[in-house]
C-alpha cells in the first residue's frame, strides 16, 4: 500500500533538549579577577595565619588588661597552664579564629577601597572647581585637600569591621574570661542571647568604637607613612619581608600606646557589665581606674598588649602584603 508523501512522517526532526553547565572554573576566575576579592582574601588568610600563631599572646592579654590573675606575664602564663593546662592558653581561640578572618577581611579590604576612593576624589575635586560659598566679601571654599586619604580609610576601616564582627568579639572576650561559666561556643551564644536578645551581642559597642578610632587611624597613616617615606628615600618601589615587619610592629606599637587607655576602660566596661557593677560609661570607666589605681592604671597590662600587638601587626602586614601580591599578580595572569 503506498502512502501519500504528504502523510509521511519525518523522523529526522527528533525532540533535543540540552542543558549548559556553567564553566565553574571561568567562574571562579571572574571572581578572583575583581582586585577588591584579592585585597578581602588576602587580609583573611593574613588574619588566620598571625592569629594562630599568636593566640596565647592574646589570651594573657585579654586577662591582664581586665585584672584576671597575675599582674606578672611570666606568672600569668604559669597560671594559666596549672588551672587550665597547655590548652588554656588557646582558650576561645575557635571563636577568635572566626572573628579574625571576617574582622582582617573587611578591615583590610575596606581601607584598601576607601584609600583609592578618596585619592580618585581628591584628584577630582583638584581638577575640577571647588565648590565655593559667598557670604558678603567672605568666600569659603570646600576642598578635599585637607584630608588625608590614609587617615580616611584607616579610620573607616576601624568603624566597619567593628560594626560586622563586635559579637565575635563579645563572645570570644566571654569565653577567656569565664571559661567556667561560658565553656563552649553554644552556651556562651544562648546564655548571652537568653540574657538580653540580639542587644546583648553589641554591649560595650560605643566605647569599642571610641577606643577603635584612634587606634585604628593612627595604626594605618603610620604605616603607610613610613612605608611611602622609606621606599622614597632609599628609591625603591616595595619593601622587603624584614621592613615590612619592623614597620607594622612599629605602626602597631605607636597606635596601641596612644589609644590603650580607652582600651582598658572598654574592658572595664565589659567586665563589670558581667559582674552588675559596669559604670555608665567611658569617662565613668576612665574615673574609676584612675581612682582605685592613679594614673598607672590606665596602663595595666601595657607591657603585655604591646608584646602581643607588635608582633601581629608586624606578622599581618608581612603576611598581607605576601598574600596581596599572590593574588593580584595571579589576577593579572587570568
Amino acid at each position: 500500500m503506498m502512502i501519500p508523501k504528504e502523510l509521511e512522517v519525518e523522523k529526522d526532526n527528533a525532540f533535543e533538549l540540552r542543558f549548559q553547565v556553567p564553566d565553574l572554573g571561568q567562574v571562579m576566575k571572574d571572581f578572583l579577577r575583581n582586585r577588591e576579592v584579592g585585597e578581602f582574601l588576602s587580609g583573611a588568610l593574613a588574619g588566620a595565619m598571625t592569629k594562630a600563631v599568636l593566640a596565647p599572646l592574646e589570651t594573657i592579654r585579654t586577662r591582664m588588661v581586665v585584672g584576671v590573675g597575675s599582674k606578672n606575664i611570666a606568672d600569668s602564663f604559669l597560671q594559666v597552664i596549672e588551672q587550665q593546662g597547655w590548652q588554656g592558653l588557646w582558650a576561645g581561640n575557635t571563636v577568635n579564629m572566626l572573628r579574625i578572618i571576617p574582622t582582617q577581611a573587611i578591615e583590610l579590604g575596606t581601607f584598601e577601597c576607601v584609600k583609592r576612593e578618596m585619592a580618585s576624589a581628591q584628584e577630582k575635586w583638584d581638577q575640577a572647581e571647588c565648590p565655593k560659598v559667598q557670604i558678603g566679601h567672605f568666600s569659603l571654599n570646600f576642598s578635599l585637600s585637607w584630608l588625608s586619604p590614609v587617615a580616611v580609610a584607616g579610620a573607616a576601616a576601624g568603624v566597619v569591621s567593628t560594626l560586622a564582627c563586635h559579637p565575635l568579639e563579645v563572645l570570644k572576650d566571654r569565653l577567656t574570661i569565664s571559661p567556667e561559666v561560658y565553656p563552649t561556643i553554644s552556651i556562651a551564644v544562648s546564655k548571652i542571647y537568653k540574657a538580653g536578645g540580639l542587644g546583648a551581642f553589641y554591649a560595650g559597642i560605643s566605647p569599642t568604637l571610641i577606643g577603635m578610632l584612634p587606634y585604628s587611624t593612627c595604626f594605618y597613616f603610620m604605616y603607610e607613612t613610613m612605608k611611602n617615606s622609606y621606599c622614597v628615600a632609599k628609591k625603591k618601589k616595595s619593601l622587603n619581608q624584614a621592613e615590612l615587619l619592623l614597620f607594622g610592629a612599629f605602626s602597631g606599637f605607636t597606635a596601641s600606646t596612644i589609644s590603650f587607655p580607652l582600651e582598658v576602660a572598654r574592658k572595664r566596661l565589659m567586665v563589670g557589665t558581667l559582674q552588675g557593677r559596669c559604670p555608665p560609661h567611658m569617662a565613668a570607666a576612665l574615673s574609676e581606674i584612675i581612682r582605685e589605681e592613679g594614673l598607672m592604671g590606665l596602663y595595666r597590662g601595657w607591657g603585655a598588649s604591646c608584646l602581643k600587638v607588635m608582633p601581629s601587626s608586624g606578622i599581618t602586614w608581612m603576611f598581607y602584603e605576601a598574600w596581596k601580591d599572590i593574588l593580584l599578580l595571579e589576577r593579572r595572569h587570568l
